[in-house]
């Protein structure tokens, strides 16, 4: 039987971390964000456009979730152990699409770091074993830069902004999702948001340490990115513009 590789669960190579794919697939993301950037006035100025951008995110999104379930059922490989929404990604993206549908401010408020912060390392070290052109590989990539561009929109085009109060909301809000999905993994004997063991490709968590200390390591590190996500974009900027007022 002649294999599909644009399709097929079996593979003849496996993703290669930084290989030309990676790197193409990471600079189309980078010039997404900086047509969305670019753009901003634009949208702001034209409601129609703009309700039509944050739509095409919505079916982004839910495309790359249904287009994911679509392709564990017609491989016979979908569980409940490993198929579920329940990696932090797979929730930020639900999220953002009723952040999106919403405009809601709470959301965002965890989204900006939570979404953006998660899907940014996830897209740097996949956890991704099928290479271009499989369907996976599109998906995957399609799925994260689409969960950091819903939160990118809602920052650049209805202008939220963070906080301080959000920031440590979204810290409050990871470790109750943890709490939740922990207990989920023991149901099910899973290991979502990799709260049991490291996942088998390299990932930053190889250099936390071993279980059960790469988790208070890794809570260590996302709030650090957080701070430097608000301080660098947000507060610096706006201290600088006080300075040459």
């Amino acid at each position: 039987m002649n294999r599909n590789p644009f399709w097929d669960r079996v593979r003849d190579n496996d993703f290669t971390m930084f290989s030309g794919s990676h790197l193409t697939a990471l600079l189309i993301i980078a010039l997404c964000i900086l047509l969305l950037f670019t753009s901003r006035f634009t949208l702001r100025a034209r409601p129609g456009l703009r309700r039509g951008t944050r739509l095409l995110l919505v079916v982004l999104l839910a495309a790359s979730e249904g287009g994911l379930h679509l392709w564990y059922l017609s491989q016979g490989t979908w569980s409940r152990s490993a198929s579920l929404p329940l990696e932090l990604c797979g929730i930020t993206l639900l999220l953002s699409i009723v952040m999106l549908l919403t405009r809601s401010r709470l959301l965002y408020s965890f989204l900006y770091f939570a979404g953006i912060g998660g899907a940014s390392i996830a897209l740097l070290t996949p956890n991704l074993v099928y290479p271009f052109p499989h369907f996976r590989f599109l998906l995957f990539f399609i799925a994260h830069g689409s969960i950091i561009l819903a939160s990118l929109y809602m920052t650049w085009v209805e202008e939220y902004k963070p906080s301080w109060r959000s920031l440590f909301f979204t810290m409050l809000c990871l470790n109750v999702v943890a709490a939740c999905v922990y207990a989920a993994n023991l149901l099910l004997d899973a290991n979502y948001m990799f709260l049991m063991r490291k996942p088998s490709t390299f990932s930053v968590l190889d250099y936390f340490g071993p279980y059960p200390y790469y988790l208070l390591v890794e809570e260590g590190f996302a709030f650090v990115i957080f701070l430097l996500m608000f301080l660098v974009f947000f507060k610096l900027p706006q201290r600088f513009r006080r300075r040459q007022t």
